[in-house]
């Protein structure tokens, strides 16, 4: 068995990444910019992916990539794919590890992670990495394996080496105090608000959910919401602040269901992370406090 190295993409290199990438996923993949050669080496030119290699034998048999947020103080550990000939070799770990390293040395403050949920190994992977479970995307994205059903996926999150990412001080709801309380001692806590960046709410339409932002929630923006068409899927992210209680009784009583909190990319803050509308689907997760987030929201879930 030829030994598998590890090297970072050069310019030439576009070409093999989308033939891996079409070898393991076929056409389905969820970012069609891997599709493109072109487009890979404008995002490595561009800075906005910072890709390693796993060759074995001169052949490309693993990728994955640093993407930088919006923000630029986290980045996306993302664009995993190992090609079947290769597997069982820890290569996606491998080149993980190495990414994380390199993310700290390039001023990074943390790195999410998004872990597919069709199968355990992306979310034992994270875990391996030290990542920490920390919300339930629910249909998230098209199936990258072609499945009719989209793909959910867990949200994971890693400080990395000197920075700090404290949840808000306060007692939580008796509903989400066990969850929020373990993030707690994983995260820490700090009585100071982050600032907030951007405009206060967004929405916008991503496939057949809709995907909204707000800083804060107040009596008119919550009847708005309330008021909007049952059929329709939402997934709100609303800032993670003092009034996480109220929010969540005035969401709840509205239909939506709790799943869990996401970095902010503007901040070092969270966004706490709602559902409505979402589909009934059986899952186990690795995480139990992942699976505790889906079995409440299939609690309420569409058959």
């Amino acid at each position: 068995m030829e030994p598998v190295i590890l090297r970072r993409y050069r310019s030439d290199d576009a070409a093999a990444v989308t033939r891996l990438f079409r070898e393991v996923y076929a056409h389905h993949y969820v970012q069609p910019q891997v599709y493109l050669p072109r487009m890979i080496t404008q995002n490595q030119t561009d800075g906005r992916w910072h890709s390693l290699l796993a060759v074995s034998a001169d052949r490309v048999v693993g990728h994955a990539a640093l993407i930088r947020a919006e923000g630029g103080r986290t980045a996306e550990l993302a664009l995993s794919v190992v090609h079947p000939d290769a597997r069982g070799r820890s290569i996606a770990t491998r080149l993980g590890r190495e990414l994380l390293t390199r993310a700290e040395a390039m001023g990074y403050r943390g790195v999410t992670i998004k872990q597919v949920t069709r199968h355990p190994y992306t979310q034992r992977m994270a875990e391996t990495l030290g990542f920490h479970g920390t919300a339930l995307f629910a249909d998230y994205a098209p199936s990258p394996v072609g499945d009719p059903e989209p793909e959910s996926v867990v949200i994971g999150y890693r400080p990395l080496s000197g920075h700090r990412r404290p949840l808000p001080a306060q007692r939580w709801p008796h509903s989400s105090r066990r969850f929020m309380q373990h993030l707690c001692d994983v995260f820490g806590t700090d009585h100071r608000a982050q600032p907030w960046v951007g405009p206060a709410a967004r929405l916008r339409l991503h496939g057949d959910r809709y995907d909204g932002v707000f800083e804060a929630l107040d009596a008119e923006l919550a009847r708005q919401l309330i008021s909007l068409p049952e059929r329709w899927r939402i997934s709100l992210r609303l800032r993670l602040g003092q009034d996480f209680a109220t929010d969540l009784q005035t969401l709840s009583q509205a239909g939506f269901v709790f799943c869990g909190v996401t970095p902010d990319e503007g901040s070092d803050g969270w966004m706490a992370l709602f559902h409505r509308g979402m589909r009934q689907r059986a899952l186990t997760l690795h995480c139990p406090y992942m699976q505790g987030l889906q079995d409440d929201l299939q609690r309420v879930a569409r058959p």
